[in-house]
């Protein structure tokens, strides 16, 4: 039937292959489980099904068994008062009946073990159903850390790629280009100071040549 194809295939699924496949293992798992609940309340519906045809299967076994002790003993009576016909009718009803019997004791067995089959299924998928809840979480966090894992190497690869070492060359350039221009501008000032100091004690010595001279000039 359909119905066990699919809950086989569930049962035979292998939650981290899946996850390795999935453009979207959260996604999936949930999708996963909702499914797995879903054929398991099937299951479990047809299980009850199956039980209670077996029981109905029993009842008619016991009804025709019945019937086979009925008739014969009416075979019996009919041949206490000497009517041969009338017992002879009385056990081809009985045999009829024991044919019916094998019938349903063949039916009776088909469907114990379809029962037993169904009840094996809804187990199984029970335990597949436990373990895929019990799994979810962990097997996300796992997928989340490798997918974070992989996006950090990219990520290092992207840097040390020709790319960004071009860019920090310029970087670097710029910044060295910078602080070559601060330290030009600081020697450019320092020397105009030295020169405005020195121009100071230019006229300072002129100053005190001309005094000297004007001392001179007085004394003669």
């Amino acid at each position: 039937m359909a119905l066990m194809e699919r809950v086989s295939a569930l049962i035979r699924a292998n939650l981290n292959d899946l996850i390795d496949k999935a453009e979207d293992p959260e996604k999936m798992l949930k999708q996963v489980i909702v499914d797995m609940e879903n054929q398991l309340i099937q299951v479990k519906t047809q299980v009850a099904i199956a039980i209670a045809d077996e029981h109905l299967l029993l009842k008619k076994q016991q009804e025709n068994d019945s019937k086979i002790a009925d008739w014969g003993r009416k075979a019996e009576l009919a041949v206490e008062k000497g009517d041969e016909p009338l017992a002879r009718a009385a056990l081809e009803r009985s045999e009829d009946a024991r044919q019916i019997a094998t019938a349903l004791e063949q039916q009776v067995t088909d469907q114990k073990s379809q029962v037993e089959s169904l009840r094996t299924a809804y187990r199984k998928l029970e335990h597949k159903l436990n373990e895929a809840r019990t799994k979810c979480d962990v097997l996300i966090a796992q997928h989340r850390r490798t997918r974070a894992a992989t996006k950090a190497v990219q990520a290092g690869a992207a840097l040390r790629s020709e790319k960004h070492s071009a860019t920090f060359d310029r970087m670097r350039r710029k910044v060295q280009h910078g602080e070559a221009v601060n330290a030009a501008t600081i020697e450019l000032t320092a020397e105009t100071v030295d020169d405005r100091f020195e121009t100071l004690e230019r006229q300072e010595r002129i100053d005190r040549l001309l005094a000297e001279l004007k001392a001179r000039k007085q004394l003669k």
